[in-house]
């Protein structure tokens, strides 16, 4: 192992098609660097179902399955139902990545508002936490977690993208934020202010793999073993040792997608 750290990645995509023919050797790659815990995030029926085999097949990789709002041109009633009969297997940690995309408006905002409220439902019913996707959609993704009393059940803003005042307003709801290697660039100010007043039990790293490659790697394609550096950055960011963070953020994935000790070592 690189380093004598102990990392949960709570937010990768070994289910992408980059990854899905040769997990094992990034799984490999990822324990080199000291990242052990992992969570399968899906977006669709065919990574859906690619997150759940992997976290069955796997037994320290979780499956957290949803439907994306880019996704949504794909999502029905059918879905829905299918949806409701996966997320009774015990493999399932929460359920995301679910919110509002409005960069493209690829798909109408009344749509994503009314598929994200209705997953929203289904973390109350299921009592599973919800990991939330937001681009460009802050205001209107604060208001429906709000509306859906999500303190309740818990989740986390995946690779939150906002300011320190935003930062505030989520955690005011209860939520966890996630950092990805975003807060490695050095122009990422807002989001490295955000990430100094996130409490210690509410911090969480990702990767997003293969997306938002974190310093030195930025440009090249992203995997789960550098989930390492993000935590080497927020370690500068917080000064603090790179030991603490990692210790700090594994706790914190670990409470908030129920994930025992015994599970996890």
């Amino acid at each position: 192992m690189l380093a004598q750290l102990r990392i949960y990645d709570s937010h990768t995509h070994l289910n992408d098609d980059v990854f899905y023919s040769d997990v094992a050797a990034y799984l490999a790659r990822a324990a080199h660097f000291g990242v052990t815990e992992m969570n399968m995030v899906g977006s669709n029926a065919t990574l859906n179902a690619r997150a759940l085999k992997l976290a069955h097949d796997y037994p320290h990789l979780h499956a957290v399955i949803g439907w994306h709002p880019e996704d949504l041109p794909a999502y029905d009633e059918e879905a829905l139902d299918l949806l409701k009969q996966q997320l009774a297997d015990p493999t399932v940690v929460a359920i995301g990545e679910i919110g509002l995309d409005y960069h493209w408006d690829a798909v109408s905002r009344p749509r994503q508002q009314e598929v994200f409220a209705t997953q929203l439902d289904l973390a109350r019913q299921y009592k599973l936490p919800v990991v939330i996707h937001s681009r460009e959609a802050l205001a209107d993704t604060y208001d429906l977690l709000k509306a859906a009393g999500v303190g309740d059940f818990g989740g986390v803003m995946h690779s939150f993208s906002g300011d320190a005042s935003w930062a505030k307003k989520f955690l005011d709801l209860g939520m966890a934020l996630s950092y990805s290697g975003v807060v490695t660039f050095k122009k990422a100010v807002d989001i490295q202010e955000a990430a100094k007043l996130t409490p210690t039990d509410r911090l969480l790293v990702e990767t997003d793999a293969p997306y938002l490659t974190p310093v030195p790697y930025r440009g090249k394609q992203n995997e789960p073993a550098f989930t390492y550096y993000t935590v080497l950055g927020l370690a500068q960011i917080l000064g603090k040792e790179p030991e603490e963070v990692a210790t700090e953020s594994f706790a914190a994935a670990a409470r908030l997608f129920g994930v025992s000790k015994n599970e996890a070592d």
